[in-house]
């Protein structure tokens, strides 16, 4: 399973950073897995002028577990972090959006293409009632694709047939350069 974690506002934590780190901790208590993880990466806001710059993060783990269990564990540790849905794509203390269950697509294959297929002001005001995986948009975004580079580079896109290495790869120079990796 792959998890993408972010935040960009302090919430119970002193900083972002700090959100994030617990967010993992939780998820490693709660879930009772052994989670790999991407290093930490500080990311332009998306969408641009939405708030201050993310904490960003990519996780994985092994499990027997549907996600039809793991997205409300999710859910709750959101919530008990201070998590609002208030604004999509708003500034938020923690974000944590489960990317891809192996090679799952889901809820099939028609409403996976439907909500990849949006169109981007459609996207920023609509969000589906059930999951959707893998994560309609984790191809196009620098943000996840980067920290998923550091942890599962050979993983494949069930419906793009593409590795993360490759998703990695069509990404413009620009976009990647706003990426930068959290030292000290």
């Amino acid at each position: 399973m792959l998890l993408a974690i972010g935040g960009n506002l302090s919430g119970h934590r002193d900083s972002p950073i700090g959100q994030v780190q617990d967010a993992i901790a939780r998820l490693e208590d709660t879930l009772g897995e052994t989670l790999t993880q991407s290093h930490l990466y500080r990311t332009p806001c998306f969408p641009p002028g939405a708030g201050p710059d993310f904490i960003n993060a990519a996780l994985a783990f092994q499990t027997e577990r549907g996600a039809d269990i793991v997205l409300p564990i999710l859910h709750q540790i959101e919530g008990e972090m201070g998590r609002m849905r208030e604004k999509r794509w708003g500034a938020r203390v923690i974000d944590i959006d489960l990317l891809a269950h192996g090679q799952r697509v889901l809820p099939d294959l028609a409403g996976y293409q439907h909500w990849a297929g949006l169109a981007p002001e459609a996207q920023a005001r609509l969000a589906p009632e059930r999951l959707i995986l893998p994560h309609p948009r984790l191809h196009e975004r620098a943000f996840v694709l980067v920290p998923l580079m550091d942890i599962a580079p050979d993983w494949v896109h069930p419906v793009l047939g593409l590795s993360v290495r490759q998703m990695h790869a069509a990404l413009r120079p620009e976009e990647l350069a706003e990426i930068v990796p959290v030292t000290g």
